[in-house]
């Protein structure tokens, strides 16, 4: 198909050519008729040739001239004609009919169409998408081999290019799954539309009945049809989108509020804001002694910062505590008069598509007063009945956030698939009520810094949950989703580091990580303390950023040949020698 497209450009281009000759011809012909009847002079046709063709490239030697008005307009438009053919026209032909199919055959010959026969344990991706590309990022980042199936071998070849490992094949044939070496693959990922994925699926189980398949749900009929299918796990991402952005919005007023949990483990946050730990360092907050509760992390505007004791715990930051359920109880003792204030406040939704009704949904059944702002009037009618208010209107229009109740929220969730109005929004709702919770979703990565300038206190994007989701998978642990790019994840006691105490480690002071639990010799401990040692065969349960986990590995498999190990333990320099 390629040399066929080089082909036939040539051909286009060859066409053009001989149009070209055709006009040069006929100016030739025209300079001799018009100096031997106007101007009185008679040339040949080799000087009649020379004369067309230096003025259409707009050489003009000038050593043949005309004097005639006649003579002098024909000249301007020999010169104009080869000015468009020559110098306009011709580099365009030559680029559309000739380079560009030249350049998209050979991307097409750089898309391979199978990976090595020994390749294994690697994950196949239906779809190159947001998701993708931050999957592809920790699948790097832990070095686990991946690749993306495109059925455009051009779209291959340029995917090859940025640096992403494509293959080019139809998702719809046996072969291709044959050519990825499915049967010896981690994971393989139907992130197309519900249909598509059904038929990945069916096909992938003709190749392997035991491979792991992960697909992604837009609709909830879909998710039985999926599993029939063949799908090991479906994960319904609007829907927990919604449900763990209206998990944050109480921020846990009230009580503890449980996030994840890793085994029996719980991980729970609560907000500051009027508890008698505002004001106070960590160290001073006896809530270990009160209630047997770990404070792993605080966070600030988006952003989580690691426990450590001096750390001042301001009104508007939450706590984020690990422990069992026992001791959650106990906290929510401590809290307690607070929970009627958060389950009385009233929350407005921004939006009633698919994440947002979900979100709806998850807050009333938590007992909160919710009201909705809806453009779309068959949205908007869908929550009439879940809904205690329904406010069909562009949340843009202040009238329509002063109808939905703005001056008495506790809360503003934003749940728009556009990255720029809900930022917007945040603004907008910032500036017209400080006091306000905003919790909001995001398409993009990228804005999530931008959005917390704007004034949301807590954003979660639909492609970094997909991403973690299937991370977590991959990894056969349980999925705990804390925040943007931040992940509970476990890590075995470098060699360094055994023998070593948590305070001396450097993993908190150095590179910022919790540490929530020491996984040892099958026992989960979390009553850690800054003199609790580190022992061979014994496994870090930490909490941090995906930067945090690569700079934990990186820093110790690199100082593991350093004559001054302690250069991350003692001298605090990462990566200093």
């Amino acid at each position: 198909m390629g040399q066929a497209s080089v082909r036939h450009g040539l051909f286009r281009l060859f066409q053009y050519l001989v149009l070209v000759n055709l006009i040069v011809l006929a100016n030739t012909a025209l300079f001799q008729l018009i100096m031997r009847q106007v101007e009185g002079q008679s040339h040949s046709w080799m000087t009649a040739l020379y004369w067309t063709v230096v003025t259409m490239t707009t050489l003009g030697y000038g050593d043949v001239v005309f004097v005639s008005n006649v003579g002098r307009f024909f000249s301007l438009l020999v010169l104009g004609s080869g000015v468009i053919l020559l110098v306009v026209v011709l580099p365009f032909v030559f680029i559309r009919f000739v380079y560009a199919p030249w350049l998209e055959a050979q991307i097409r010959v750089r898309a391979p169409q199978n990976v090595p026969s020994t390749m294994a344990n690697h994950v196949i991706i239906s779809r190159h998408d947001n998701i993708a590309a931050e999957l592809i990022e920790r699948l790097d980042a832990t070095s686990i081999p991946y690749y993306v199936v495109e059925a455009d071998a051009s779209v291959a070849g340029n995917l090859i290019g940025q640096g992403v490992a494509a293959i080019n094949g139809d998702l719809d044939e046996r072969g291709t799954y044959e050519n990825l070496q499915l049967d010896q693959a981690r994971l393989l990922l139907a992130n197309c539309a519900d249909t598509t994925n059904t038929n990945i699926a069916i096909t992938a189980r003709e190749v392997s009945d035991d491979v792991t398949i992960a697909s992604f749900a837009e609709h909830k009929d879909s998710i039985d049809i999926l599993e029939l299918s063949g799908c090991n796990h479906v994960l319904a991402l609007k829907r927990q989108l919604g449900e763990y952005l209206a998990n944050r919005v109480s921020g846990g007023v009230g009580s503890g509020d449980a996030i994840g949990q890793y085994k029996w483990l719980l991980v729970a946050e609560f907000s500051a804001r009027e508890t008698p730990f505002a004001g106070q360092s960590i160290r001073n907050t006896n809530l270990r002694q009160q209630t047997g509760l770990n404070i792993v992390g605080i966070w600030k505007r988006g952003n989580l910062h690691p426990a450590f004791p001096d750390v001042e715990i301001s009104e508007t930051c939450s706590v984020v505590v690990a422990g069992t359920e026992e001791q959650l109880g106990k906290l929510d003792e401590l809290l307690h008069g607070r929970e009627a204030e958060a389950s009385s406040g009233l929350t407005i939704v921004v939006g009633a598509g698919s994440v947002g009704s979900a979100a709806v949904r998850a807050l009333k059944h938590k007992g909160a007063m919710v009201h909705v702002v809806e453009r779309d009037v068959e949205a908007a009618d869908r929550m009439q009945d879940v809904a205690d208010r329904v406010v069909v209107g562009d949340a843009n229009d202040r009238t329509m956030l002063e109808a939905a109740g703005l001056a008495d929220a506790t809360a503003v969730l934003l749940t728009p698939s556009d990255d720029a109005v809900n930022i917007y929004l945040s603004v907008y709702c910032r500036r017209l009520k400080p006091t306000l919770r905003l919790v909001s979703r995001i398409v993009h990565h990228r804005n999530h810094e931008a959005i917390h300038r704007a004034g949301v206190d807590f954003a979660l994007s639909y492609s970094t949950i997909g991403a973690e989701a299937v991370m977590a998978i991959i990894e056969g642990q349980e999925f705990l989703w804390l925040g943007e790019d931040v992940d509970v994840f476990t890590e075995d006691v470098p060699e360094k580091l055994v023998n070593r105490t948590l305070g001396k480690s450097g993993i908190g002071s150095i590179l910022g990580l919790s540490v929530v639990a020491i996984e040892h010799r099958g026992q989960l401990m979390f009553q850690l303390h800054a003199s609790t040692k580190l022992a061979t065969g014994d496994q870090l349960v930490m909490l941090g950023t995906g930067k945090q986990r690569q700079e934990f590995t990186e820093s110790f498999n690199y100082t593991a040949f350093c004559p001054c190990w302690g250069c991350l333990a003692s001298c605090g320099r990462l990566g200093s020698h």
